[in-house]
């Protein structure tokens, strides 16, 4: 069921997203996700909001504090969103669609949501080129839920396959979902690649029998290993506690995963990242290539990380999102 500020008025946002949980029984107190604003203070969420599980996720006795802040430069402030408790799709729409949607996953190393600069900004840059956007926010997996890193493969399996199920009613084809994630969001990205199928929640509806393999995988500085020498201890300390074992790490490195069925992928990242390292996506590229799949990679020389896809025209990395589309079109089937 999508959520519509413009039906309900922007002073009932807050109430929106609970309102898709009716159908709880009176022991189950709805959900609501309370409302924040983007740094240009633009209300959030926006206008069309698919909860993604209609009777609260699973594990729902658990309800993190939802606090949104803006943060980063002062030139390049940013919502981002910790305590999500209510995981969502939010639906940007094109003008005119050519039938292919986006899913885009923030990063935030775990720790945070970076809704604006990995979510909405991806909207404005493809939304215009024809793509429905769907930024996913998601539950994280150190604030307390039981299940701590199913949680995320739990809220991107089922985002992807409410995108297809509703490719009738988005005007996109459930061929053509294209993954896009940018650093942790990458990770979960890549998760994604190999473990679609993994089983982490019982059935919801008709939906989950649909597949939640990514037909084309867009990785932008992402965290495609857990082992020593490609990217922070920490966000294996977020998903595992401080004693994660090297069967936890490897279990989830989609790095260690790659095989003929991993979707084609596009990659990008800056020789001088030093918080994930430039060997996940080159180490990915030959992987990939070695099990006779299509992949694109792009290093830049400077960058370093966390630049997303709305950056200035001096940035040496800003040509990635018109890479990334020429490489859609010559990959996406017509």
């Amino acid at each position: 069921m999508l959520i519509n500020r413009r039906d309900l008025g922007g002073a009932a946002i807050g109430l929106a997203v609970g309102s898709a949980n009716a159908g709880r029984t009176k022991a189950q107190p709805r959900r609501i996700q309370p409302s924040a604003a983007l740094s240009d203070g633009t209300p959030w969420p926006p206008p069309e909001t698919l909860p993604l599980w209609p009777g609260g996720p699973p594990d729902d006795t658990h309800r993190p504090d939802f606090a949104p802040s803006l943060a980063g430069l002062p030139d390049a402030r940013e919502l981002r969103l910790r305590g999500v408790s209510a995981p969502a799709l939010h639906v940007f729409r094109p003008d005119q669609p050519n039938g292919a949607a986006i899913l885009s996953i923030p990063g935030g190393g775990y720790d945070y949501v970076s809704i604006e600069n990995a979510g909405v900004n991806v909207a404005r840059r493809f939304t215009p080129l024809g793509y429905t956007v769907f930024a996913l926010t998601y539950r994280l997996p150190q604030e307390g839920w039981a299940a701590r890193q199913d949680v995320l493969l739990q809220d991107a399996q089922r985002a992807i396959r409410l995108v297809r199920a509703g490719a009738s009613e988005f005007g996109i084809r459930s061929d053509r979902v294209i993954v896009l994630g940018f650093s942790a969001g990458g990770h979960l990205a890549g998760m994604l690649g190999f473990a679609h199928a993994r089983p982490t929640y019982a059935t919801v509806d008709e939906s989950d029998l649909l597949s939640a393999r990514p037909d084309r995988l867009g990785l932008i500085y992402a965290l495609l290993s857990l082992e020593d020498g490609y990217g922070p201890d920490h966000v294996s300390e977020r998903l595992f506690g401080a004693d994660a074992t090297a069967a936890q790490r490897s279990a989830w490195s989609p790095l260690a995963h790659i095989d003929a069925l991993t979707p084609p992928s596009f990659l990008v990242h800056s020789a001088d990242d030093r918080l994930v390292m430039p060997a996940n996506s080159v180490d990915w590229r030959d992987r990939l290539q070695a099990a006779g799949v299509a992949a694109e990679l792009h290093v830049f020389e400077r960058g370093g990380h966390g630049y997303g896809p709305t950056i200035g025209p001096d940035h040496p990395a800003r040509l990635w999102p018109e890479l990334f589309e020429a490489w859609l079109r010559n990959r996406v089937p017509a």
